[in-house]
């Protein structure tokens, strides 16, 4: 969270939100008391699932994702780096014209992630690149710094912008859409993912593979006492015949 409010010089934090039943209405105000028309809200579950909502308030639309994949700045150590409070140029992959519920999010993506023109805690020049892409219908962010070979007295050489590289940043991260609701944190249901699975289901999988193994190994124990039960060794002829002779 404090990666993604770092890399937006035109967000304000605001503290953490207790109540559950209220939530909607309670982050309506305070996004309606900060002056705001855009809201993203990080929702951890049971200290191990990360959820994300990108809301447009007060009258919507809002998304719901799963947020996988998370990689920060601190834990990643890239080798980029670009000024803070600098304004990104916004690069989206082809598939995100393809279907309606992807244009909706790239235009949602837009509107939060793109700092306003003329913004008075922006920087008034791009010097790194957010790149949004579709794979396996998620969404994958990164972030590169925009590298441009200088001279000795700053200037770019000439065909130096041939030469521009892109060096990543950081953070990353991956946005596993669940629904797209028409209102603010709630609402009718426009687009539902037919893919999720909750990451409750995934570990109540995971055990019961686990306790199946379990269950094979009980099952096998007793396999193998029944056939030592049914194929009795007969007493050995020889097995005494060298006791006593020390």
């Amino acid at each position: 969270m404090q990666n993604v409010v770092s890399l937006l010089p035109h967000a304000k934090k605001d503290s953490k939100v207790e109540s559950k039943q209220s939530k909607g209405s309670a982050l309506n105000e305070l996004v309606e008391l900060r002056s705001c028309s855009s809201c993203l809200f990080f929702e951890c579950r049971k200290q191990k699932d990360l959820y994300l909502w990108m809301v447009k308030s007060p009258a919507g639309p809002s998304v719901k994702f799963l947020v996988n994949a998370v990689h920060t700045m601190e834990e990643l150590k890239l080798t980029g780096n670009h000024l803070k409070g600098s304004r990104p140029l916004l690069t989206f992959s082809s598939n995100f014209d393809q279907q309606p519920h992807w244009k909706l999010l790239k235009e949602m993506i837009t509107q939060i992630f793109a700092t306003p023109k003329d913004h008075r805690k922006a920087k008034p020049f791009h010097d790194h690149v957010f790149v949004f892409s579709i794979v396996d219908d998620h969404i994958w962010f990164r972030n590169y710094q925009i590298s441009v070979p200088h001279n000795e007295i700053d200037k770019v050489d000439k065909g130096g912008l041939d030469k521009i590289t892109l060096v990543e940043v950081g953070p990353r991260f991956c946005l596993n859409p669940i629904k797209i609701f028409g209102g603010s944190f709630g609402g009718p249901t426009l687009y539902e993912n037919p893919f999720y699975v909750s990451p409750n289901q995934i570990r109540a999988l995971e055990k019961r593979k686990k306790a199946g193994k379990y269950a094979k190994k009980v099952k096998a124990k007793v396999r193998r006492k029944m056939h030592e039960m049914e194929n009795t060794l007969e007493p050995d002829e020889f097995a005494d015949l060298w006791k006593g002779e020390d």
